[in-house]
């Protein structure tokens, strides 16, 4: 068994997928998909340190989906600044941006939560877990990016003049 880390093998299947898309899509891989692709698994773990001993499995559960729901909207929202700034998204968030694009008749939210939901999927029949949390945050996740998208697509033009 390999010893690692969240955020290294957060990091670790991002660069793969990075590759991946490099040859398989046109224009989407940008200089931020790098960066999201190496600076998120550092954050990941450090974030579980800052707060593993205040939640965890052993929290109280209304705690826990607090964290949850709050932890949604966060990154939801840095989500959406990223995607709006046109500088390239990691490339996790990536996957459900190139379908959107391609499946335009449907909304972005819906292509998210889906794409959520195989990672989720994925995920699991690799041996991960799933817990309420992790389903939460599927079925939250997309509509709350696609709540902030506008909001941040006006905010990121004014900032930039276009």
């Amino acid at each position: 068994m390999v010893n690692l880390s969240i955020g290294t093998v957060h990091v670790i299947v991002l660069c793969v997928m990075t590759v991946i898309m490099f040859f398989t899509t046109k224009g989407y891989i940008k200089p931020g998909t790098i960066v999201c692709a190496f600076c998120g698994g550092p954050i990941i773990d450090v974030f579980s340190v800052l707060f593993g001993d205040i939640l965890n499995e052993n929290s109280h559960i209304g705690f826990r989906i607090t964290g949850i729901v709050v932890g949604c909207i966060v990154l939801s929202l840095g989500m959406s600044v990223v995607i709006s700034s046109n500088a390239g998204t990691g490339p996790n968030d990536l996957v459900a941006v190139i379908l959107s694009d391609k499946i335009n008749f449907i909304r972005f939210q819906w292509v998210r939560m889906i794409c959520d939901f195989v990672f989720v999927l994925l995920g699991f029949v690799l041996g991960g877990t799933v817990g309420v949390g992790t389903v939460i945050a599927v079925f939250l996740t997309g509509p709350l990016v696609q709540f902030w998208l506008p909001i941040t697509k006006t905010a990121v033009r004014r900032i930039l003049h276009e």
